[in-house]
């Protein structure tokens, strides 16, 4: 039996933010360590971190500043949903992010999703496209 879960995490951004990068929902590790890609064993941050060619960052703080020191934007596309655990694929009855929060205030020129799941809601929800991503989990 899934739970309706509204999302916890308040988007990371800022004015100089460029690039947004959108999962589906928090896992319940994220949701725990309060902060996106929380479970240690996802490779978002590393990857980032190879990527950029910069130190992993340790810390939610540091990860946060990791993000806006070079203009990251990063939240998810559902706000609430029901869902079993951490499973994408359980997600029934999604509600959108209002996506307007971010793009209003930073010059995003390009969204990258991560995941299937993320990638085919934000069209539903948006009509837009974006840059698809594997999943880091």
């Amino acid at each position: 039996m899934s739970d309706f879960i509204y999302h916890p995490l308040k988007p990371i951004y800022d004015k100089n933010s460029k690039i947004l990068i959108l999962g589906t929902f928090p896992s319940v590790k994220s949701r725990a360590a309060n902060i996106y890609y929380g479970n240690p064993q996802n490779r978002f941050w590393k990857v980032l971190s190879i990527v950029l060619n910069l130190p992993f960052p340790e810390t939610r703080e540091d990860k946060i500043k990791f993000l806006l020191n070079n203009n990251i934007a990063v939240w998810d596309v559902i706000s609430s949903c029901n869902i079993e655990n951490s499973d994408d694929s359980s997600i029934k009855n999604p509600v959108p992010n209002d996506f307007s929060v971010i793009f209003n205030s930073a010059n995003i020129s390009q969204v990258f999703t991560t995941g299937k799941k993320a990638t085919e809601l934000y069209a539903r929800f948006t009509g837009r496209n974006s840059i698809y991503l594997p999943s880091p989990s």
